[in-house]
């Protein structure tokens, strides 16, 4: 019986050594629930910035475009690009810019098809919160002081003096008595005026020359074409022609060629690919390389400062130059 017992005793001690490890007693342990490490913050959104031309059906608005997208990749924002169809489509920009209000983008970049028709749509951007930036052509300052808007910073040229310089080009080496014309761009663009008044300061400053006619063909070739027609029908002796942009000098020059007209000098302005080529060619004096690329660079950093708070100039010059058959690369 002694011995039974003490069997009975030894059992539960064999049992407790037998469930533990050879080197100690056992622990029991329960998993430890891991940590989750810290969720990385999400990135901030990125800023969303409408981007506004008068068409692309212009390959100057093409390069504009390019410059854009170079300050989206760099700036890392998203570029809403929005287009008219052509460059009198201004209802259609309105319309755009209503839409981008809508959207609820960050800011604007803005190259307007007309100085003052679009100063009312913007101003309601801008009581949106929305940031305003101003390029190529300059909106009407007076248009926006009535409708109660502030400054808004512009990007461009001096088309001014560069469009003095291209028809200068061509008045310098005009002879006596030249008379000289002009197709303008549209009326109510800033630039359109500005170029004109380039054009006609050259002229006025070429005592052989003598401008007998101005007047719009709406930045279009197919209408500079048929104003150049009507030109030459009422003053057949004009030698010198300035164009605002180089799409209109195209479609003079597709008229000079059609009629046998030679001894014509076109001054034009934007250096577009097709322009150069004329260029080259001997049959286009002059042309006004604008850098448009580096317009719609400029015009979306200008919108990200605006963004940050950073103070901005209100006037952005970009340099320009003239392209000519001794400059043409």
């Amino acid at each position: 019986m002694k011995t039974l017992r003490q069997i009975v005793i030894l059992l539960p001690l064999l049992a407790l050594f037998a469930c533990g490890d050879s080197s100690g007693p056992s622990i029991s342990t329960v998993s430890k629930t891991e940590t989750p490490s810290a969720v990385a913050a999400p990135e901030p959104a990125r800023k969303r910035v409408g981007f506004v031309m008068k068409t692309l059906t212009n390959p100057f608005f093409i390069e504009m475009e390019k410059g854009a997208r170079r300050a989206e990749k760099e700036l890392n924002i998203e570029l809403l690009v929005k287009t008219a169809a052509q460059e009198t489509s201004i209802e259609q920009q309105i319309q755009i810019i209503e839409d981008l209000i809508a959207a609820k983008v960050d800011a604007i970049v803005i190259a307007p098809g007309d100085s003052q028709r679009l100063v009312p749509v913007l101003k309601k951007a801008e009581d949106a919160g929305i940031k305003l930036v101003n390029i190529d052509n300059r909106l009407d300052s007076v248009a926006i002081k009535q409708a109660g808007g502030t400054d808004i910073p512009f990007v461009s040229v001096d088309n001014e003096k560069a469009a003095y310089n291209s028809a200068k080009f061509i008045v310098d080496a005009a002879a006596p008595g030249s008379q000289a014309a002009i197709l303008e761009g549209i009326r109510t663009a800033d630039n359109s005026r500005q170029r004109m008044e380039g054009a006609k300061r050259a002229f006025s400053a070429g005592k052989s020359v003598k401008l007998v006619a101005s007047e719009s063909a709406n930045w279009k070739i197919d209408e500079a074409y048929r104003v150049t027609q009507e030109i030459f029908e009422k003053h057949p002796d004009v030698k010198l022609l300035f164009a605002a942009n180089d799409m209109m000098a195209l479609g003079a020059l597709k008229f000079l060629q059609e009629s046998k007209r030679v001894n014509v000098k076109v001054a034009a302005y934007d250096a577009l690919e097709e322009a150069v080529a004329e260029v080259k060619s001997g049959r286009l004096a002059v042309t006004v390389d604008q850098q448009a690329a580096e317009q719609g660079f400029q015009g979306v950093l200008l919108a990200t400062r605006l963004l940050k708070g950073d103070a901005v100039p209100t006037l952005i010059l970009i340099d320009t130059r003239l392209i000519t058959a001794a400059t043409v690369n």
